[in-house]
């Protein structure tokens, strides 16, 4: 209702302007002249994308026709998209965050409650288990069985995974669309110093991109007629309109590394598209043309990369995992909400949904193209590992 109301003050204020835009448009004209046949008249306010002989397609009509040709029309055409189901978020397993400084493990509840560990411990480092039962003695002290089959005190949080989904198509858009990824306000003009437009934007909400403008080595972008957000802000995805080179059949995964977003496109239409966690420097995702060679339900993902094992990770059932690169894999991540920027170890981070979504879609052997449009994310094989979540 806002951005409708928005809208027709914007009309109503071009054409209240129409007669001072006329006389400017026409400055010089003689009055006492005799007429052309073909008289200087504005045209009625439309869309004029050819050439008018009987009429000047100024003030309202100039106006629509130069959004027009941004993809702008009045009213805002919606995203053809739709939401996913909410029961995708479901995950059958139940997660805890164990202290950094790691946790002895027990062979039965009554040895835990006794505090006589089993001699095996979980090592320090960043650490998330799967657990199948919770108890809480007469001092208030927590105890979970995890799925490995073990006790562990509870010294630590349960996880609540994130339930952001991304988009449904029923086609694909026209423009370019995207994410806002922290809380902002549009400025009618791009530029920091353009005054602002009273319209707040927050985290995740979803608009539409019809061009860009850098301003003093600042990018913006268009989201309405009158409304700009910095570059920045926005996790933007522009709809391909045929496969990447090197893509055989018409199924594939789309990564833009530089916007954090990730398309899929099924008979060369864009069918989903949401926003991902990838590899920060310096362990980055690969670019580069892959296939999903494995897939699986859940899996447990642990290693290091320092010498003095100081960044060793422990996550247990990690869910719809499909590797296409080494050890690199697209994957549900339950221990973070940072989509739309980078933070893993080289792997493709995903909400469970949109994990589960893309999961329930794929198939081994279909094509993930990784890209970075902005030449930042090197290239060099020797820069890379394995890879890791």
């Amino acid at each position: 209702m806002r951005r409708i109301f928005k809208t027709f003050t914007t009309l109503l204020l071009l054409v209240t302007l129409l007669p001072a835009r006329a006389v400017k448009a026409v400055q010089g004209y003689d009055p006492t002249a005799q007429e052309a046949e073909s008289g200087a008249v504005l045209c009625p306010p439309a869309v004029y994308l050819v050439h008018q002989d009987d009429c000047l397609p100024l003030g309202a009509a100039q106006y629509l026709t130069e959004m027009a040709a941004l993809g702008i029309t009045f009213p805002i055409q919606p995203l053809p998209v739709y939401a996913p189901s909410p029961d995708l978020n479901y995950i059958p397993f139940s997660y805890f965050k164990v202290t950094e400084e790691g946790l002895p493990l027990y062979a039965t509840l009554e040895a835990a409650m006794a505090n006589q560990p089993s001699g095996q411990v979980i090592s320090p480092g960043f650490l998330y288990v799967s657990y199948e039962q919770r108890v809480k003695n007469d001092q208030g002290v927590f105890y979970y069985y995890l799925r490995s089959g073990a006790w562990i005190r509870g010294e630590g949080a349960r996880a609540s995974p994130p339930t952001f989904q991304g988009l449904l198509f029923s086609s694909t858009p026209r423009n370019s669309f995207g994410w806002v990824l922290s809380e902002t306000e549009g400025q009618v003009t791009p530029g920091f110093n353009a005054p602002t437009t009273g319209y707040k934007f927050y985290r995740f909400n979803i608009v539409q991109v019809y061009s860009t403008q850098m301003v003093n080595n600042v990018e913006w972008v268009r989201i309405d007629a009158d409304e700009w957000l910095e570059a920045r802000l926005v996790a933007s995805l522009d709809p391909r309109t045929g496969p990447p080179e090197g893509v055989t059949g018409k199924r594939w995964i789309d990564i833009n590394l530089h916007e954090q977003t990730l398309g899929v496109y099924e008979n060369d239409q864009l069918v989903y598209a949401t926003l991902i966690t990838s590899g920060v420097e310096p362990f980055w995702t690969r670019p580069g043309l892959f296939q999903i060679y494995k897939k699986l339900e859940e899996t447990t993902m642990s290693g290091s990369f320092e010498a003095d094992r100081s960044d060793y990770y422990y996550l247990e059932d990690v869910p719809w995992t499909m590797y296409f690169d080494q050890a690199r894999a697209l994957h549900g991540a339950y221990w973070h909400t940072l989509f739309g920027y980078p933070g893993s170890h080289g792997c493709v981070n995903l909400s469970i949904g949109d994990a589960r979504w893309l999961f329930d879609w794929a198939a081994d052997g279909d094509w993930v193209y990784v890209y970075d449009p902005s030449g930042q994310t090197p290239t060099d094989p020797a820069l890379f590992g394995a890879g890791a979540p």
